[in-house]
């Protein structure tokens, strides 16, 4: 049992090993034998829980990790301010400025008053992400070629990311309509569905309601689920001009000073005018919202990303490893008072 423990570490070492290799132009079976001998000098100077098996869970960490933040590259939450610095035992202590300070203009009357900020200390948990644990046997391991535990890993990444923006789509949209968080609803032609499409004047209507929640002008950006965005392609030759003409920074397009995201995991609003649980499932009547929202305003922060992973050489019975992460991010924003919803409005 011992043997085949060992065995199956040293495979996977080989795995990782010939990636991170390949990936920077060195032979796979350099690479294989580097981290390999690293794992025999180190293994009895590694901390608790460091190495498992012969395993470097850190590596396969660290490469996820670069995998999740590539993926925010390019997304409508790349460039927000990120808060990971001060993110302690996967919770984060926000300081709420109340109020800002009142400026004068040309004041004359001294002594000038003394205003008093409040401060309030918020702790919030970051969310966690967990993903379901993917078998890979020992026949897979030694049948295929380098890029198999890769190609898990990337699985875990590509799922992990998917779920963080729905969640953070979801903590940018509104609970409901208000003054300070309007939910504004769409006007356009109704299709087979019932569903209004929306229109450019819904967009105007969206770039006024942040004007008078006293956003800036600038840093605004706007992310349509797709039934909006083929809506606006359909109708708006404007929108169709500008769609697609620069992808570099992940937006699709720029109209009425909104730089312009597209998400098909926004949050689905009742035909009432309530958001629905994160990954509720559409009833009649129900689609899906798009929301603007003012970047400075918005954080996000990452906390503290694990690798599980249970060898074959535990499992007689099936002889298949098991490898899943927990990882732990947040994105919410700092005020509820600089965003705006539209949801698609279902014909009478």
């Amino acid at each position: 049992m011992k043997f085949l423990s060992f065995l199956l570490a040293v495979l996977l070492n080989c795995v990782m090993g010939g990636t991170l290799a390949a990936s920077v132009g060195v032979a796979p079976e350099v690479g294989a034998i580097v981290l390999n001998a690293a794992g025999v000098l180190l293994a009895g100077s590694m901390p608790a829980g460091a190495l498992h098996a012969g395993v470097f869970t850190e590596i396969w960490i660290g490469e996820l990790v670069k995998k999740l933040k590539g993926f925010l590259s390019g997304a409508w939450l790349d460039g927000i301010p990120d808060q990971s610095s001060i993110v302690n035992n996967d919770v984060i202590h926000l300081v709420d400025v109340g109020v800002e300070p009142e400026v004068l203009i040309n004041n004359t009357t001294y002594p000038i008053d003394v205003q008093v900020l409040q401060d309030e200390d918020i702790p919030v948990s970051l969310d966690k992400f967990q993903t379901k644990a993917t078998p890979v046997t020992d026949d897979e391991l030694y049948a295929v070629s380098y890029d198999k535990m890769q190609r898990v890993r990337d699985a875990h990444a590509s799922a992990i990311d998917e779920a963080k923006l729905r969640k953070a789509a979801h903590a940018l949209c509104a609970q409901q309509n208000s003054a300070t968080t309007p939910v504004l609803e769409t006007s356009g032609e109704a299709g087979a569905d019932g569903r209004k499409a929306i229109t450019l004047a819904d967009v105007l209507a969206m770039k006024s309601a942040m004007d008078g929640l006293g956003v800036p002008a600038e840093d605004r950006r706007l992310v349509l689920c797709p039934d909006h965005v083929n809506d606006l392609l359909a109708t708006a030759q404007t929108f169709r001009e500008q769609y697609g003409i620069d992808r570099t920074n992940g937006t699709v397009a720029r109209l009425y000073g909104f730089d312009i995201y597209e998400f098909a995991g926004t949050p689905l609003y009742t035909a009432a005018g309530k958001k629905k649980a994160v990954d509720a499932t559409a009833s009649t009547g129900e689609f899906r919202c798009s929301f603007a929202f003012y970047a400075p305003r918005v954080f996000k922060a990452t906390g503290s990303t694990k690798m599980y992973y249970s060898e074959a050489g535990t499992d007689p019975q099936n002889q298949r490893n098991l490898v899943n992460f927990r990882h732990y991010f947040i994105a919410m924003p700092k005020k509820a008072d600089a965003g705006v919803v539209m949801m698609s409005k279902k014909s009478a």
